[in-house]
């Protein structure tokens, strides 16, 4: 049975949108400036969303619910906890202009103790990150900021939608979609087909529209654009040894530097207006050895 989000943890994702909402509104009232994007895929249509993002949400608190009783899931009081949480709160009202459905979400955060270098925000806003990620990467905020920005865009963008109506599509026939998600006629089913939603692989599109958006939304919240480049460097430099998780669903290379190097100029002015964060964090303590 899927566990029952804590309402501390909703709240403290809830409390700043009020406050925030005003300049991110203000700010995207003007003239459009920033990334240019194309429409969402038309392939997203073929699936409804509220289905994709119930079971998101069963998915989402089944996992926790794994989390916290082997022990892994971090408590609020934790710093880290409060760093992700504040991050993302500074986002959130910069996100609804890219999708008007999320100001329905729910939107929940949550830090999974892991060795696994990784961060997912399923459909309906139902992000994780794992220790691993801050840990062995050491990130600053701004670059924890692009990390979040980037998955926030992948369910703001609607690409899990997106890549689940294509596959339905391409095979020719709405039956199928009984095979990717199991929906059948029976509730049991259903149970557990959120699961899926994990192991989506998106296309270059969707990674670069990721990247791109996502970079918006944190300069925006008063987070250097420039610290995008510093992300993705760590994440070349970690590949050297053992790719991580993280890697394995956005794979780097120079291209991908090279695009979000010439689309910094087009949030930099974003960035030099937006007001910038009243709390710095950094990473947790370097393993040993390092």
């Amino acid at each position: 049975m899927p566990a029952t989000a804590s309402p501390a943890r909703r709240r403290l994702l809830r409390g700043a949108a009020a406050t925030l909402a005003l300049p991110g509104a203000l700010a995207l009232a003007q003239p459009r400036e920033g990334i240019q994007v194309g429409p969402p895929s038309r392939f997203a249509d073929v699936v409804p969303a509220g289905r994709i993002e119930d079971e998101s949400a069963g998915e989402y608190h089944q996992q926790l619910a794994a989390a916290r009783a082997a022990g892994r899931l971090v408590p609020p009081a934790d710093p880290q906890f409060q760093r992700l949480v504040y991050i993302a709160e500074r986002l959130r009202p910069y996100a609804e202009a890219w999708n008007p459905r999320s100001r329905e979400w729910r939107w929940e955060v949550n830090l999974i103790r892991s060795p696994q270098v990784n961060a997912y925000c399923m459909p309906g806003g139902k992000i994780a990150v794992f220790t691993g990620l801050l840990v062995k990467l050491q990130l600053q905020d701004d670059e924890l900021a692009m990390v979040l920005g980037h998955e926030m865009t992948h369910a703001l963008r609607e690409h899990a939608r997106a890549q689940i109506g294509k596959q339905i599509a391409t095979r020719g026939a709405i039956g199928v979609a009984g095979a990717i998600l199991g929906w059948g006629a029976t509730a049991h089913q259903v149970a557990g087909a959120g699961g899926q939603l994990l192991t989506l692989k998106f296309s270059r599109d969707d990674e670069t529209e990721a990247d791109l958006v996502g970079l918006e939304i944190a300069a925006r919240a008063g987070y250097d654009p420039g610290a995008a480049l510093s992300l993705w460097r760590k994440m070349m430099a970690a590949a050297r040894n053992a790719p991580p998780e993280f890697l394995s669903d956005h794979p780097s290379s120079p291209d991908r530097l090279r695009t979000i190097a010439a689309n910094i100029p087009r949030v930099q002015g974003l960035y030099a207006r937006a007001p910038k964060p009243d709390r710095r964090f950094g990473p947790p303590p370097a393993p040993p050895g390092r």
